[in-house]
């Protein structure tokens, strides 16, 4: 099923919708100007159900097809933006200071939107699709909120999928894979006491920064050495303070930050692990402590085999066999679409924005050649997971 001609027919109004949310973004659970126009649109579309709320600003859609039948699909978009200060000077560039789509759930919203208008003016397929709109993808967990307040169970559905645009893989091609396909995240915060002194009498006090600079070193060992080397994991500090900033001054304490990113349940309470024996033990050789701050955050999103073959199928029909692989996958960001993997069957699917800036860039636009193929993904995947009998 190659580009649907309809919806090659809406590229335009669809474009001026995605170009809309770009100019206004919006952050976390904070997208009600958002989640009130995507309401608006699918019961101008002719949903059979629009239901606002759904993980405090989370958007449901239900649409019925012409046949019935006891399958329900579900399609994922993620409407939030980022606490980012644009540079495109595009002429429909943020007009949010500080806040942009630099993620491209500005597209995905409106792909789904397309998607969701074609399905109730055709309803070629036999059973029900639910189009959800998720609030706080960006570090809030929207989807987890969702899934509490019963979105699988409510509207009954038996398999889910996802969309995320992909800059680098050219525009037409998808990625993706069955398994792990993107990341657990956590963070971590250590906070180092000593004691403070002169920078000219070290030896009178406990040096806060060289405990630091030890931990920094000691924490890359984490994945070198106690990680299975055939999987995946990263390590990163990502910010180190003191309590000081003058140049004779031996700082009293000092914080490190971080994040670690597994792809194997096993490997993250490794990492978590590894990193408490290395705080509790590595600042007493300095005659200092430290205490750690670890925090699990999303999951490992994990793609079912066998829907993750059917998404591969249906990506194929929409682009062309030879365009679809899993090269580009997994990826160390995470996604909390994992909180729906771990309630439904389903697969995330990778689609390319071609050569663009990457995501959560400043630079970053979505590529609005994107819009058809996501579309006519979103629609290929109904209408084959739910044929009519005629």
């Amino acid at each position: 099923m190659p580009i649907l001609n309809r919806i090659a027919d809406r590229h335009e109004a669809i474009t001026a919708w995605r170009r809309d949310y770009h100019q206004h973004p919006e952050l976390l659970f904070d997208v009600h100007r958002t989640a009130a126009s995507v309401a608006e649109k699918l019961r101008a579309f002719g949903c059979d159900e629009v239901v606002e709320g759904i993980g405090r600003t989370g958007v449901v859609g239900v649409i019925k097809g012409s046949e019935s039948g006891d399958g329900v699909i579900g399609l994922r978009a993620d409407m939030d933006a980022l606490p980012l200060p644009e540079i495109t000077g595009l002429p429909y560039a943020s007009e949010v200071p500080g806040s942009m789509h630099a993620c491209g759930h500005d597209g995905h919203t409106a792909m789904l939107l397309g998607a969701a208008e074609y399905l109730c003016e055709t309803r070629q397929f036999a059973g029900t699709a639910v189009v959800i709109f998720q609030p706080a993808e960006e570090g809030g967990g929207g989807g987890r909120e969702m899934c509490k307040d019963g979105l699988m169970g409510r509207f009954g559905i038996d398999q889910v999928y996802g969309l995320h645009n992909l800059p680098g893989l050219p525009v037409g091609h998808f990625s993706t894979r069955g398994g792990p396909i993107m990341a657990a995240t956590d963070t971590f915060e250590i906070a180092v006491s000593g004691r403070g002194g002169h920078a000219a009498m070290p030896h009178s006090a406990v040096d806060t920064i060289v405990v630091v600079a030890h931990l920094i070193t000691a924490l890359q060992t984490v994945v070198s050495r106690a990680v299975d080397p055939v999987k995946g994991a990263v390590v990163s500090v990502t910010k180190v303070d003191t309590d000081g900033d003058a140049f004779n001054v031996l700082p009293e304490t000092a914080r490190l930050k971080g994040t670690v990113r597994t792809l194997d349940t096993d490997m993250r309470s490794v990492c978590e692990e590894r990193i408490g024996d290395l705080v509790s033990t590595l600042p007493k050789a300095f005659g200092a402590s430290a205490a750690l701050d670890y925090r699990r955050g999303y999951p490992v999103t994990v793609n079912s085999e066998r829907e993750t073959a059917f998404a591969v199928s249906v990506a194929r029909q929409v682009s062309g066999a030879t365009q679809v692989d899993a090269a580009q996958a997994p990826v160390m960001g995470a996604e909390d679409f994992s909180y729906m993997l771990q309630e439904r069957p389903g697969a995330f699917m990778f689609i390319g924005n071609g050569d663009t800036a990457g995501l959560h860039n400043p630079a970053y636009d979505f590529n609005d050649e994107v819009i058809p193929v996501g579309c006519s993904y979103w629609v290929s995947l109904v209408e084959t997971a739910l044929p009519r009998s005629v």
